[in-house]
């Protein structure tokens, strides 16, 4: 991706009801991220750079579970859904569940999920080692360099 060209832009949409997590900060943190998340291609055709948006809509465990079934016949609850059109998926009720084992706010456990689809877009695959690793410490390096520069979270 040359300089020249625009970076995707990241929305967030709440579609909880409950509006728990700021997206505005969402949306500035993943802003922030995107450069790091471009430098760093998968080993699968990376779909990123092509896009002009990426829209992030913030759900439940309930949501999620039932697209998880309908797209990947699995109907479990489940972080994060990417699909390469440029849409991730992610489950507040479960970044708020398993954050706070990792460290993480909901907040930020919801900013690594966003992360993670980033990369996702970007090539990375989760399916098989040892691209699962290197995607995982690639996005906890992501996470750390925002979090430390940001005092908001």
């Amino acid at each position: 991706m040359s300089n020249e060209e625009p970076l995707p832009i990241v929305e967030v949409f709440d579609h909880t009801g409950e509006g728990g997590i700021d997206h505005e900060w969402l949306e500035q943190m993943a802003s922030l991220a995107m450069p790091e998340c471009l430098s760093h291609p998968g080993t699968e055709e990376p779909v990123l750079p092509g896009l002009k948006n990426v829209e992030v809509s913030l759900i439940t465990d309930e949501e999620i579970a039932r697209i998880h079934g309908e797209f990947m016949d699995d109907p479990t609850a489940t972080d994060v859904i990417t699909f390469h059109h440029g849409e991730i998926l992610i489950s507040v009720d479960t970044a708020g569940r398993v954050g706070p084992a990792h460290g993480n706010s909901e907040a930020g456990e919801t900013l690594l999920y966003l992360i993670h689809g980033l990369l996702h877009l970007n090539g990375h695959t989760d399916l098989s080692e040892p691209e699962r690793t290197q995607m995982h410490a690639c996005q906890e390096s992501i996470l750390k360099q925002l979090m430390l520069g940001d005092s908001g979270d």
